[in-house]
């Protein structure tokens, strides 16, 4: 009987344990039909961000999207995406709410535009020179920040394994960009989830 007690014991020790490394459960970021409603937020100029056929589209004049629900420590970010010809636009993630472009890392996304840093870069740190994805062609961009290890994945390719040893940005809102008048951009599929704390 004292065996049998000690046992379980153990084991409910071990159990929370066993789940305490594993990411969390993924959050759909946008129901298809209300911007405001899913808990994103512009920094500027709000009308550049539209609802159509169940997607978020940016276009016109310069803004940044926030996700204000939440925050991102350590976390996976990704979503489906379309780019049209010489537009740009980036998926930031550990960025501050602000006005003008924000602090914060921001992947890539840009097939054609004059920019020579493509899809996939992790921009100021790991530059792409190549676009993995065609204007007008949709594509999967996955994200994600563990700690100060950052990959990008397009269509589960890896296109940045990088490791920022100043830890330049550590903690942050996850955000859309809308670059400049002549930009179209779409997103669907927006999801995110916690990873682990490396501490």
């Amino acid at each position: 009987m004292k065996l049998r007690l000690i046992l379980i014991a153990g084991l409910c020790l071990i159990v929370p344990l066993m789940g305490a490394g594993k990411p969390g459960k993924w959050v759909k970021m946008f129901d298809g039909k209300s911007i405001e409603k899913s808990g994103w937020k512009a920094n500027e100029n709000p009308e550049s961000w539209t609802v159509e056929d169940g997607m978020i589209k940016g276009s016109n004049k310069a803004s940044h999207l926030f996700w204000m629900k939440e925050e991102c420590e350590n976390c996976e970010f990704k979503a489906d995406v379309r780019i049209m010809d010489g537009s740009n636009s980036g998926m930031y993630f550990r960025t501050a709410f602000g006005p003008g472009f924000p602090k914060g890392y921001e992947a890539q996304v840009n097939a054609t535009h004059r920019d020579p840093v493509k899809t996939g870069s992790l921009y100021n740190f790991h530059k792409n020179l190549e676009s993995p994805s065609k204007p007008g062609e949709w594509f999967t961009q996955d994200i994600i920040a563990d700690g100060n290890h950052i990959i990008i994945k397009v269509n589960g390719k890896v296109i940045t394994d990088y490791v920022d040893e100043k830890n330049t940005y550590t903690k942050g809102y996850l955000a859309l960009q809308q670059h400049d008048p002549k930009s179209t951009v779409y997103y669907k599929n927006l999801m995110f989830r916690k990873l682990p704390s490396k501490k």
